[in-house]
């Protein structure tokens, strides 16, 4: 290499190395873009009706806020006041499952038994795991500026990147050369329609499956059915994952009430989750086809474990935004613009070789 691809190779790792030194603020950063362009859609519709964008963002925001304190007025009082027992109830039934399953296995080999882990035993293996994640996720509330000024500042960079999203995608922009900026407009308008599609379909998981939770545990008089209904649609914005843990505190539970009650359950969550796609082909799909990319579930997987072993409980948390913009820029820069174009130039260079011949 010259003396001038020294130098770009320098500066590319010395920037690389700052971007991993303040991993956690972008990914703070990550947030609140992913929150203003939330809301910035809302802005668009006020703006179809002609108002002005300025009062189109108060709207916005102001439907946000009704929204949030309506939810923390009439739903997040009780969920406290449940989410103890929760926490109570389900390690038992949980310790209550596993002794279920270790009589039916030794009844149908007793040699297997020996060969099982206990309760504690696991929580043993994932406590280190656990506590390194949660340590991970949570440092860049109490390694900053502590977590008021952290949500304060999270908060203050939405409003700002909601005021004039324009201006701040420009500058992005201009970070890369003249000649590669039109197509970083373009990977950028692929992202916001990706997240749109997915987004707008884990919400509608979410909301669905806390409903219908409710209904069923209620129906079936199971205790706690607020916090177990609202913990299985938080656990649902984790792809993959996230449905199969919903189903373990209800089972749980339900196998401290009655044998019975556990099977009910698991059939229920079954059905629902049937309900929840069908009704998603039906009804979303046609909507938000053309803005979703749809994720691999093995690329969804590992970008769990990826971005959870980076960031810690929040990138585990937001792997599923994460994952649709890593997506798109891999497919639009990594695959189109140069593992396709580098097999295009070599397959050019056949021909003339041949007829050298």
């Amino acid at each position: 290499m010259n003396f001038s691809q020294w130098v770009g190779f320098i500066v590319i790792a010395v920037c690389v190395y700052i971007l991993w030194q303040i991993k956690q603020l972008l990914l703070l950063l990550f947030t609140a873009v992913i929150i203003a362009n939330f809301l910035n859609h809302g802005v668009q519709f006020f703006q179809k009706f002609r108002i002005k964008r300025g009062y189109a963002v108060l709207l916005s925001i102001l439907l946000l806020v009704a929204i949030i304190t309506g939810f923390f007025w009439l739903i997040v009082p009780p969920f406290a006041q449940q989410l103890p027992q929760l926490f109570k109830l389900v390690p038992q039934g949980i310790e209550q499952l596993i002794i279920t399953i270790r009589d039916f296995i030794s009844r149908l080999d007793p040699e297997l038994i020996d060969a099982l882990p206990n309760s504690q035993k696991i929580i043993e293996q994932l406590q280190p795991i656990l506590q390194r994640i949660a340590g991970q996720g949570l440092s860049v509330f109490y390694t900053t500026l502590g977590i008021p000024l952290t949500l304060l500042l999270l908060l203050a960079l939405t409003l700002m990147l909601l005021a004039n999203p324009g201006a701040y995608r420009r500058g992005f922009i201009r970070l890369f050369p003249s000649f590669y900026r039109q197509k970083i407009d373009h990977v950028l308008t692929e992202c916001d329609r990706s997240l749109q599609g997915g987004l707008t379909i884990i919400l509608f998981q979410m909301v669905m499956i806390s409903l219908l939770s409710f209904i069923g545990l209620s129906l079936l008089k199971m205790p706690l059915t607020l916090a177990q209904s609202m913990l299985t649609g938080i656990l649902t914005f984790i792809p993959n994952i996230g449905p199969v843990l919903s189903f373990i505190p209800p089972i749980a539970i339900a196998l401290l009430e009655s044998p019975w009650k556990s099977v009910a359950v698991f059939i229920l969550y079954v059905i629902f989750y049937i309900i929840i796609r069908m009704t998603e082909y039906k009804l979303l799909a046609p909507l938000v086809t053309e803005n979703r990319k749809s994720l691999l579930p093995a690329f969804t997987l590992l970008s769990q474990v990826f971005f959870g072993g980076l960031f810690g409980v929040l990138g585990f948390f937001l792997a599923l935004p994460l994952a649709l913009v890593s997506q798109v820029w891999l497919h639009e820069v990594l695959v189109k613009d140069i593992l396709d174009r580098w097999q295009h130039k070599s397959s050019e260079k056949e021909p003339t070789q041949e007829t050298e011949h």
